[in-house]
């Protein structure tokens, strides 16, 4: 039991300021990628729209 603490220890104090430095960066990264590919996809709408693009296949 006593190997199995220390494990826990050692594991939770290799990864303590691990997990807020990747997940902050992450987000970032996250959030810019999703901006960039909505700003994407209404350039691509408004596009289409200003071309007279149909939409429908009937």
């Amino acid at each position: 039991m006593e190997k199995i603490t220390l494990v826990k220890e050692i594991y939770i104090e290799a990864f303590r300021n691990w997990k807020s430095f990747i997940l902050e960066h992450y987000f970032k990264i996250f959030s810019w990628l999703c901006f960039i590919l909505i700003a994407y996809a209404a350039y691509a709408l408004i596009f289409r729209v200003s071309t007279g693009f149909s939409f429908s296949n009937l």
